[in-house]
């Protein structure tokens, strides 16, 4: 499928309260205001198309720029590209659910997530920790260093309120994915849950959310879901 017909589809798929929606969340212009689900008989058409993928994403159109990460292949991109990717990534619905959660599967991912949490930039710290949150969720255990685990574990405990707001979301996510997600650190993620808790994210011109990290822990493990891990990262 070309380029032009795509965004012609995505076009007119696009609805003006969805529209509304994403806008309230962060989402600028251009975009159509497609609901996720509606995309995905064009991707079943189109499967996975990297050329295609950096063209949408290339666009600043959100839609385009989402439907760009379901069809984007990650083995196939370069950390140069993930780069590429997250500087483009300008609110959070892109930097933690669309380039995150392709980067989560890739072979690089871990050391391009490093070195995002490590920038000092709002978003792209907040798609390292993200990326994490996808990874722990779905790969097995055996593929993470415990004690790396542990010491991010400490760094949020240490500096989590004090960060940027949607940095903060996403290091509380971390604490909640590593204890219910990764066994090996399952006490510690508990135990820094407890002393972190409640985190307050604040909003622009909105009432601040406030996070608590241990009890949706708990109502978890009251569920029986200490190990979940996701069949697949991206639906």
């Amino acid at each position: 499928m070309e380029f032009e017909t795509v965004m012609q589809e995505l076009e007119a798929l696009g609805k003006e309260r969805t529209k509304k929606t994403y806008i309230s969340n962060g989402a600028r212009e251009p975009l159509f205001g497609v609901a996720t689900g509606a995309m995905k008989p064009i991707a079943k058409k189109i499967k996975k198309n990297q050329l295609l993928a950096d063209q949408l994403y290339s666009t600043g159109n959100y839609d385009a720029m989402y439907f760009a990460g379901i069809i984007a292949d990650p083995m196939k991109m370069t950390e140069t590209d993930f780069d590429r990717w997250i500087d483009g990534a300008y609110f959070f619905m892109l930097s933690d659910y669309v380039v995150s959660v392709t980067l989560a599967e890739a072979d690089i991912a871990q050391d391009v997530a490093d070195k995002w949490i490590a920038s000092g930039d709002e978003l792209k710290m907040s798609a390292g920790w993200s990326c994490y949150c996808w990874l722990l969720g779905n790969r097995s255990d055996t593929e993470f260093s415990s004690s790396k685990i542990s010491a991010m574990l400490e760094q949020v405990k240490n500096t989590i309120h004090t960060s940027p707001e949607r940095t903060k979301s996403a290091m509380n996510n971390f604490m909640y994915t590593v204890a219910i997600s990764y066994v090996p650190q399952h006490e510690k993620a508990v135990e820094i849950a407890n002393e972190v808790g409640p985190v307050e994210i604040k909003k622009d011109k909105k009432k601040s959310n406030i996070l608590l990290c241990s009890e949706k822990i708990q109502k978890d493990l009251d569920k029986g879901l200490l190990g979940f891990k996701r069949k697949y990262v991206r639906c």
